[in-house]
């Protein structure tokens, strides 16, 4: 079930690529105004969305936290000048 398991680093480690106009600007953390952020991720292969709530629900939760169940993209679903710009 479990494929992936990271914890992230404080946004004020990162960065954020904002593009306007297809040009890149790039800001560096932390970001003023954001409430809510990714702390880390559980990657599980399941057969559902159902499935996947009811693994998520049996984790051992902090206070206040939020879990929120997402499904991965496949490559297949991107246009195809991203699957263009992966392959490089």
């Amino acid at each position: 079930m479990l494929l992936s398991l990271d914890g992230l680093h404080p946004p004020s480690m990162g960065a954020r690529i904002t593009f306007t106009n297809g040009k890149p600007a790039v800001t560096n953390g932390p970001f003023p105004g954001v409430r809510e952020i990714i702390g880390g991720y559980w990657m599980i292969r399941v057969k559902s969305k159902e499935e996947a709530i009811a693994w998520a629900s049996r984790c051992p939760p902090s206070n206040n936290e939020i879990i929120e169940v997402r499904q991965v993209q496949e490559v297949e679903e991107f246009p195809p000048e991203v699957r263009t710009a992966a392959m490089m």
